[in-house]
């Protein structure tokens, strides 16, 4: 085993299953890069330049497609490099900054998604007051901790990983996880384990506490709503559900790799599990948002076709 002082690199392994087309995926890699950050900026565009859409809702969903931009560019570049890349190395700080990164964009999509989840609670069960609870200040608040409370709470235990040293180099995925890269400390780390285990908990139980709460609250109203207020109930939570179902299905994915046994698993399946909650939640929510949310889906359309008919003169 290498002496701990002089493990800087490591290898990531799972590139070795895409050697064969590897044009193939760098080109679909690459294509996905430019939708993911395109569609996010448009939706982000829409939002700040349309008057009518500065609300509490919209200001959230701008926030969560900023995140998915901050998660396109912490991994699919790297992504990019390796995959033309014949030695799949990367190096230790590098390791650590795409660590810090992947796993501070998916606590805070989890913590925005949350207050959209309150968001929408208030909307339906307060409408009333709705502006009153949901203040801009309130929600400049609720955004600017949809960040801080995940990065800080991250940070303090990531300073654990920063301090080991490593003995191995050998890392089984396509992208650097904590996890992974503790296995590979020449010291113990169960103490790191468990910890790791209450930092879990912190950025995912308020979060899906808040989450159940809301629903729960929205579902009691509906129960004695009218069959209009039912349906317009459900197109406005629809896209939220959806936006939470497919974050929880790759937390889900990321949980079953690190935790169980998954030998049993083709590995390229697994490839697809470990990308799921980097690369889709970023390219579906503001195709999900656009295209459920009649308001923002007609200033996407008016501009792109006042664009044309402009072209057109």
């Amino acid at each position: 085993m290498e002496n701990g002082s002089v493990v800087t690199s490591f290898i990531l392994m799972a590139y070795t299953e895409l050697e064969d087309h590897r044009y193939v995926y760098f080109t679909g890699f690459l294509l996905l890069f430019i939708l993911m950050v395109l569609i996010n900026i448009i939706l982000i565009i829409v939002i700040y330049i349309e008057a009518g859409l500065h609300e509490p809702m919209y200001f959230l969903l701008c926030s969560l497609a900023l995140n998915g931009i901050y998660a396109t560019i912490s991994l699919l570049p790297s992504v990019l490099v390796n995959l033309m890349s014949h030695t799949y190395e990367i190096s230790l700080t590098a390791c650590l900054l795409q660590i810090f990164c992947i796993h501070t964009c998916v606590s805070v999509e989890f913590t925005i998604l949350a207050v959209m989840g309150y968001d929408r609670y208030v909307a339906i069960c307060h409408p009333l007051h709705y502006h009153q609870l949901m203040s801009h200040r309130k929600v400049c608040t609720l955004m600017a901790l949809s960040w801080i409370y995940p990065c800080t709470i991250f940070g303090l235990y990531f300073i654990l990983t920063v301090q080991r040293t490593f003995c191995g180099r050998i890392i089984e995925k396509a992208y650097c996880v904590n996890f992974e890269l503790v296995k590979l400390s020449c010291f113990e780390t169960s103490i790191q384990s468990k910890v790791g285990f209450a930092v879990t908990i912190f950025v995912i139980v308020p979060q899906l506490l808040m989450i159940l709460f809301s629903y729960a609250q929205i579902l009691r109203i509906c129960m004695y709503a009218s069959k209009e207020s039912q349906a317009k109930a459900l197109q406005t939570c629809t896209p939220h559900i959806l936006a939470v179902i497919n974050n929880a299905v790759g937390i889900l994915f990321e949980i079953m790799q690190t935790r169980f046994n998954v030998s049993h698993i083709p590995n390229k399946a697994l490839l697809f599990m470990s990308l799921y909650f980097i690369i889709i939640p970023p390219l579906f929510n503001p195709v999900i948002y656009g295209i459920s949310i009649q308001a923002i889906r007609v200033q996407i359309f008016k501009r792109f076709t006042g664009k044309k008919n402009k072209l057109i003169m």
